[in-house]
């Protein structure tokens, strides 16, 4: 088989996605520190791998990709008989769809925000901004009350199993569960026990290894 390799480091939220995935799989990879410090992903040869100049990029053999989510994804169909199934067919993919949808344009955007000013910026010594704080957090709760309906008749955000639709949730739930965004998610204990489920996954505990020893 051939070497799969992820440019990118762990630190990422999109690098992370695509490592719990392949963890998930139970894939060999190899993982190719990228110095941002340095604007390394902004340079040749990376910019070859991820044109846009962000981690991480992908390759399997002949095959090289960027983006995280068309890297899972890929995953989940190109390995689809090893570990776990993490996709569906039929309808019950058509729903597993939607909350990958909702994932991108509803949840990450705003939880993105609140990780970088509440997790990130303090991690690199920088000042918070509270005003974006406020604002994000406001916008989060409304997102998490359609969560909470949704896990309140679905063990999983894409039905009784666990899907990317979840997976993908993961980094960012990683950052802000260790900051005072938690408090918005205590109070709903449908998402609480949902987020406490993806995070008891073995594979995203091997990817926390992974990440701590980084």
């Amino acid at each position: 088989m051939a070497v799969i390799k992820v440019h990118g480091i762990p630190l990422s939220t999109a690098a992370a996605r695509v490592i719990a995935c392949l963890n998930e799989k139970g894939l060999e990879f190899d993982l190719i520190p990228v110095d941002m410090g340095s604007g390394e992903h902004k340079k040749e040869p990376f910019l070859s791998l991820s044109p846009f100049g962000q981690v991480p990029a992908f390759e399997d053999g002949d095959l090289k990709l960027f983006e995280s989510r068309a890297i899972t994804k890929y995953i989940a169909q190109e390995y689809g008989d090893k570990g776990t199934p993490l996709l569906a067919s039929g309808k019950e993919m058509a729903i597993v769809s939607v909350w990958m949808e909702v994932e991108a344009h509803q949840y990450d955007p705003v939880a993105m925000k609140l990780a970088w000013e509440l997790a990130l910026k303090p991690h690199f010594g920088m000042q918070v901004d509270d005003a974006v704080v406020a604002e994000n957090e406001e916008k989060l709760g409304k997102v998490l009350d359609i969560y909470e309906a949704r896990l309140s008749v679905s063990k999983y955000l894409g039905g009784d199993v666990f899907t990317l639709a979840d997976l993908h949730h993961l980094p960012t739930l990683s950052y802000l569960m260790n900051t005072q965004a938690k408090k918005l998610f205590e109070p709903r204990p449908k998402v609480s026990a949902w987020v406490a489920d993806i995070f008891s996954r073995p594979a995203w505990r091997k990817f926390l290894e992974l990440r701590d020893q980084k």
